[in-house]
């Protein structure tokens, strides 16, 4: 791809292997654009096959053989044209945080063999007009490098890591597919830059991912990934929250750790059982921390203090509960399940600690 007329600035990263992408960024980073967390598209040069609104799916893409539609083969993705007359088709997302800073980025073109993206780049901006945004289309507009042209292959995950971390806050990104093609998901792995109150008595929830919260780790996310507990709203199904799977021993729990998004002082948790209905825990606990060592706490790290008293869970339900610990300043939670299954939200409503 050096033959390019759009040129873009050299940005350097790492390639990471597509076993390794998860690992790599799905404990300390949230993606930015999921549709979950309410990343949109806001306009794109073409979706003839397949529409733009796919790549930002949180869920792994499928395949269904055999399928047509009025446009062709079907496609869980973003498919173009063949015989693109520009350089590239491209695609305008805005974040679904206030702004956030990049570290990596992910391009998934399963089940695109054939028609796959030969090659790809993203760029960003920051501003508060999606109509100025829109009005550049494909042209250079106020489009700041984020990762250059990058090869793809058909069929398979393509994980970059920025060698720095972007230090500008973005709003919007443009994916720019070379010439044209297909891609089946699009993840933008970083960091929410998020807008807190002015007034410091302001109690919202700290673990939200909008907020700056991250799910760190976990000791199983065998049916529902751990990230879902700190996204917005209750969900659609029980495919959108946190499960394991089931226990066979006696005394078995599970526990996900939660890094907030400021130190706070936590005044009330809800943990929420949304479409759980024969699969929620027994119970839950809830454990936080004051981490000031370096790296993340472990489950087993010294100072975890329990900050409620043990909750009985039932069915499809939203449980409150005030938090025992409100004149001490924690940075991390942890969501104990006894002894295994799902639950959709966790929220921890606090002041922060300024």
């Amino acid at each position: 791809m050096t033959d390019i007329d759009y040129k873009l600035e050299a940005v350097p990263a790492t390639r990471i292997a597509a076993d390794d992408i998860d690992k790599t960024f799905r404990s300390s980073t949230i993606d930015l654009i999921s549709g979950a967390l309410g990343g949109k598209v806001l306009g794109f040069s073409d979706e003839w096959f397949a529409e733009a609104a796919n790549l930002l799916t949180p869920t792994a893409p499928i395949r269904q053989p055999g399928k047509m539609v009025y446009t062709g083969a079907w496609y869980d993705g973003w498919e173009t044209r063949r015989h693109n007359p520009a350089e590239f088709d491209w695609v305008v997302i805005r974040l679904g945080v206030a702004s956030g800073t990049i570290e990596g980025v992910e391009i998934d073109t399963a089940f695109f063999n054939g028609n796959h993206a030969p090659a790809i780049s993203v760029e960003g901006c920051f501003s508060q007009n999606d109509d100025e945004v829109l009005s550049w289309k494909g042209e250079r507009g106020g489009w700041e490098t984020i990762l250059g042209v990058q090869e793809c292959g058909p069929s398979q995950r393509f994980g970059w890591k920025l060698e720095s971390p972007t230090e500008k806050q973005y709003t919007h990104v443009r994916l720019n597919m070379y010439p044209d093609g297909g891609i089946a998901r699009f993840r933008l792995f970083g960091h929410a830059v998020p807008v807190f109150p002015d007034d410091t008595d302001a109690i919202f929830d700290l673990a939200a991912a909008q907020n700056g919260g991250v799910a760190i780790s976990c000791s199983d996310q065998h049916f529902g990934t751990k990230d879902n507990l700190i996204l917005p709203g209750r969900g659609k199904d029980m495919g959108d929250g946190w499960e394991t799977a089931r226990s066979r021993t006696k005394g078995h729990v599970d526990w996900t750790i939660i890094r907030l998004g400021a130190p706070g002082y936590i005044q009330n948790f809800i943990v929420d059982t949304a479409h759980f209905r024969g699969n929620y825990p027994q119970q839950v606990k809830l454990q936080a921390i004051e981490w000031k060592s370096e790296g993340e706490p472990g489950a087993d790290a010294e100072g975890w203090t329990e900050v409620v008293e043990p909750i009985k869970c039932g069915p499809d339900q939203e449980h409150p509960v005030e938090s025992l610990v409100k004149d001490k300043p924690f940075t991390h939670v942890k969501l104990i399940i006894v002894p295994d299954g799902g639950v959709k939200r966790l929220r921890v409503f606090a002041k922060r600690a300024v």
